[in-house]
């Protein structure tokens, strides 16, 4: 592939790491404002069901999130491999590490959120 195809991959796998953050990040955001409105409350079978429905979400949108990320850092290799880069190039793979934000510290709140949000559900 030439640098320019690559660069637009970049580009083109970048949105995808964008996008999958919305789903996740909407719903986490609605289950907090459903706490607001008495879910701890609800009977157990609707509070199980707000935890499976995060969780199902949440575990999809963390694979969307780790492969946009595994593209994103293919795409990075084969950029490395451009003869005479241009500073766009050059500005891409200088984002390679932050590419693993992605791959693992963004899961790893997501974890971290469902845990808090299931002893909201049922320890609270």
């Amino acid at each position: 592939m030439t640098e320019s195809e690559l660069v637009n991959l970049w580009i083109k796998t970048r949105w995808h790491i964008i996008v999958s953050q919305f789903a996740p990040t909407f719903l986490l955001t609605a289950l907090v404002g459903f706490f607001a409105l008495g879910l701890a409350t609800a009977d157990p079978s609707v509070r199980a069901a707000a935890a499976g429905v995060l969780l199902a979400s949440g575990i999809l949108g963390a694979l969307v999130q780790i492969n946009a990320a595994n593209e994103a850092l293919a795409v990075i290799a084969d950029l490395r491999a451009v003869d005479g880069m241009s500073a766009v190039t050059r500005r891409i793979l200088s984002a390679a590490p932050w590419v693993n934000v992605v791959r693992f510290v963004t899961p790893a709140v997501f974890v971290v959120v469902y845990v808090a949000l299931l002893i909201a559900l049922f320890a609270g």
